[in-house]
Formats: C-alpha cells, structure tokens, sequence
C-alpha cells in the first residue's frame, strides 16, 4: 500500500500587485503600522520582504524594500516603517499616507532569510533571534508562525532597542510569551538608554558579555537570524564567530548603508 505524499507549499511566483490602504496605526514614536489589501497576493514565508513602489502625479517613482511583518495565505499584507528623517519614502509611509490610498508592491521576495513551522520534527532545531530596532520586522512572523503552530522547536529573542517606547510589536510578543507553554519562546530586551520601570538590569548598550550571556551557546546547535542596521549587524556578527559560534548556522539581513 502506498503512503500518501507530504503537502506541497504552492510556488509563490514574485510579481507586481496593486494594494490597498486597510490599516494605518502608530508603531512607535518614529514608526508607523500599515496593513495593505492585496487580493492577488499569494501569500508568503515568515522572513520575506517585498518592494514597495510609489508613482507621484508627475509619474516619478520611487521603489524601496520593506520586510514583512506577517505571514501565511491571506491576502492582507502587514508592514512595519521606521521613519528615515530626509527619506524620499517613508516619511510618506509612517506621516502622510491615508487609508484607502493605492500602492504597488512586488513579492514575496527572498528564500534565504526563512523559517517555516515544522511540528513533525523528531529533534526540533533551536532557534535564536537576534533583532536591533525596526529589524524585528522579519522575525515577527518567524515567532507569531511558530506559535500558531505550536511549534516545538525552542525559539529565542534577544531585541536591542532605546527605550521601552521603542519596541516594536509589543502585544504580539507579549503573546507569544504567554503561549510559550506550548510553543516555547523566550525574550529578553536590552534597553541602550531607559529601562521601564522595575528593571533589574540598568539600561546600556549591547556588549559582547551580555550577547553571549543571552544567546543560545554554541553548542546548542542553534539556526541564528540577525537582522539591524548595517553597525548592528556586523558587530553581532563579529562578536558570534568569537564566541564560537559555526557562522554557517547564521543568516544576516541588514537595512540602512
């Protein structure tokens, strides 16, 4: 008798798509939330990213990458923009932009940066997130997929932001914290300038001690995703290989020059 074959995940071809304006919210003083209505959209994987392109009545466009916040079939997609003060785009995107506006996007784009659910693992893979301000826009997905599937597999975050009103995605962590009982997830934020109130530990930058005090060990064996400014990005990096760290199990994606 024959098995039956595992589901295949459809092909999500990348091409241009015309959005909607559902959703416009607040993120964090300086970031702005916006859910788009795509109905042709094909869905996409935890991690992937896509281009937004604007066309202004003198038809010049302007064309910018955004990681993307959610994840799965539906054909809402959310986005998470942190204004750049003299940007050509964003300050549209977090201080003008209105709903109901029309917007082009083309995606999902990007293979490499990925993590899927998979609660049929024998001996799930560790997982550990290492986000700096607006990069937890990629891992979000990674998290909220891993506990809407009750993953197994062990999920840690390690997010360096400012202040405490600098965090993104505040009550999605918060949830994802709460279901850790059956989706085991772990967080821990180091605030660089100002703890919330009743915090052990007083605010300072990310050092290599508290990075390698915070982070799954080497030995765990651990997919690791990094995802900041480029400064960020390069000295987690840095700091991963010294501590021993196989920069094989690392993926990396870094925004800003």
């Amino acid at each position: 008798m024959s098995l039956p074959s595992a589901p295949v995940r459809p092909l999500r071809r990348p091409a241009w798509h015309d959005a909607t304006v559902a959703v416009v919210s607040p993120e964090t003083p300086n970031a702005g939330r916006l859910v788009l209505e795509v109905p042709t959209w094909p869905g996409n994987d935890p991690g992937q990213h896509l281009d937004l392109r604007l066309t202004a009545e003198d038809g010049y466009q302007a064309t910018r990458s955004y990681s993307i916040a959610s994840a799965g079939d539906g054909t809402r997609i959310t986005l998470a923009v942190d204004r750049v003060e003299d940007g050509e785009v964003s300050p549209f995107l977090v201080d003008a932009v209105e709903v109901g506006d029309t917007l082009e996007v083309h995606g999902p784009l990007g293979g490499w940066f990925v993590w899927r659910p998979d609660v049929s693992a024998a001996d799930p893979r560790p997982v550990q997130l290492i986000a700096g301000g607006s990069g937890i826009v990629p891992l979000l997905p990674m998290v909220t997929a891993h506990a809407e599937a009750a993953d197994p597999s062990p999920f840690r975050m390690l997010y360096a932001v400012r202040t405490p009103e600098d965090v993104f995605f505040r009550a999605e962590l918060d949830a994802a914290v709460a279901a850790s009982d059956r989706a085991p997830f772990t967080l821990e934020v180091v605030y660089s300038r100002r703890t919330p109130p009743g915090a052990e530990t007083p605010a300072g930058r990310l050092t290599r001690d508290r990075l390698a005090a915070s982070v799954l060990p080497p030995e765990a064996g651990a997919l690791v995703y990094v995802c900041g400014s480029t400064p960020f990005v390069e000295q987690v990096l840095r700091w991963l290989g010294e501590l021993g760290h196989d920069t094989t199990d690392v993926r990396a994606e870094r925004f800003g020059g």
